[in-house]
C-alpha cells in the first residue's frame, strides 16, 4: 500500500482539482479528504455516503445551576472570559478544565463536546473517507489523523494499493498530521511570491518527514519568471519539480460543473495532468 498527499503551502494553488483528477486517472484507488476545515473535494466527486460518525474534538464546561454556589470564582479565573453569571459560553470556552479544578462546590463538569463529522463514502472510483469540521471547531489535527487511519484501514480490506490525499494548506498542525507516515508528498504551487514562499515553507515541512517529496507548478504560464524561480528554489532544497500545468479555463469550467477536469474535453491543462500522474506513478513504484 502507498499513499500520495497532495498539499500546498497556501490556499487556492488548485491541489484539490489536481486531486480529483487523479481520482479518476488511477481508478482504484482510496480517496481520503484531509481538509477538514474547508472540505470541498466532494463538488467534485460526488461521493454516496454510506456511515456518518460524530467526531468529539474536545470537551467543554458546563455549570450545573443547582450545585452552583454562585461564589464567581470559575469567572474570575477563565483567562477565555467564557462564563458570565455562572453560564458557559460554548463558543468561547475551550475546554481547560481550570473552572472545574477551583469550582469548590463541585459545580462544573466537563462534557463531550461534537466538533463535527466524519463520512465513509463511495465514488465511481473508489471508497472515499471525509471529514468536516462545524464552524471555529478545533482538534483539526486529530480529525485527520482519524481519517488516514480509516482509509488505511480501507485500504488493506479491499487490498486496495493506492491512498491519495488531499491536505490542507499551510503549515499548521492538520498538515503535519496530514503527512506523517505518507510515502509522497506532492507540492502544488504557483508562479506568486507568495506561492514560491509558501512552497518553500512547506518543503522544510515536508522534509522532517522522510517522505518522497516534489513539486507541480500550476498555472505556470502566467508568470514564467517566477516559474524559474520556483524551480531553482526546489532545486536548491533537493526537490523535483515534475510538472507544469498551463493556465487553461476549463480548471474552472470543472468546477463550475462539478466534474474533475480530465473528464472533460481533452485540452492542454488534462494532458500536463496526466503528464505528472505518470510521475507520481514512477515515483511510488506503483505505475
Amino acid at each position: 500500500m502507498k499513499e500520495l498527499t497532495i498539499i500546498s503551502g497556501k490556499g487556492g494553488t488548485g491541489k484539490t482539482s489536481i486531486l480529483g483528477s487523479f481520482a479518476t486517472l488511477s481508478g482504484n484507488s482510496v480517496i481520503c479528504d484531509c481538509d477538514v476545515d474547508a472540505a470541498n473535494l466532494h463538488l467534485l466527486l460526488h461521493p454516496d455516503i454510506k456511515e456518518k460518525k460524530p467526531f468529539y474534538g474536545g470537551k467543554r464546561a458546563e455549570i450545573s445551576p443547582e450545585l452552583c454556589s454562585q461564589c464567581g470564582t470559575c469567572e474570575e479565573l477563565c483567562r477565555f472570559a467564557a462564563i458570565k453569571d455562572s453560564v458557559v459560553n460554548k463558543y468561547a470556552c475551550e475546554g481547560c478544565g481550570l473552572c472545574y479544578q477551583v469550582c469548590p462546590s463541585g459545580a462544573v463538569q466537563l462534557i463531550d463536546h461534537l466538533s463535527g463529522y466524519c463520512y465513509l463514502s463511495e465514488t465511481k472510483w473508489g471508497p472515499m473517507v471525509h471529514a468536516k469540521l462545524g464552524i471555529a471547531e478545533g482538534n483539526s489535527g486529530l480529525l485527520v489523523n482519524l481519517v488516514r487511519k480509516k482509509a488505511r484501514e480501507i485500504a488493506k480490506e479491499r487490498n486496495i494499493p493506492l491512498i491519495i490525499s488531499d491536505g490542507p494548506p499551510g503549515i499548521g498542525c492538520p498538515v503535519i498530521s496530514s503527512l506523517a507516515g505518507t510515502d509522497m508528498a506532492l507540492i502544488v504551487t504557483e508562479p506568486t511570491h507568495s506561492g514560491i514562499h509558501d512552497m518553500e515553507r512547506v518543503i522544510r515541512v515536508a522534509s522532517g518527514f522522510g517522505c518522497l517529496t516534489a513539486v507541480c507548478i500550476n498555472k505556470y504560464d502566467l508568470d514564467e519568471e517566477n516559474c524559474r524561480r520556483i524551480e531553482d528554489a526546489a532545486n536548491k532544497l533537493g526537490v523535483p519539480v515534475i510538472g507544469r500545468i498551463p493556465y487553461d479555463p476549463v480548471m474552472h469550467q470543472s468546477v463550475i460543473n462539478g466534474v474533475p477536469v480530465t473528464l472533460l474535453e481533452p485540452g492542454e491543462a488534462q494532458r500536463s495532468i496526466r503528464q505528472v500522474w505518470d510521475q507520481v506513478t514512477v515515483l511510488l513504484g506503483v505505475c
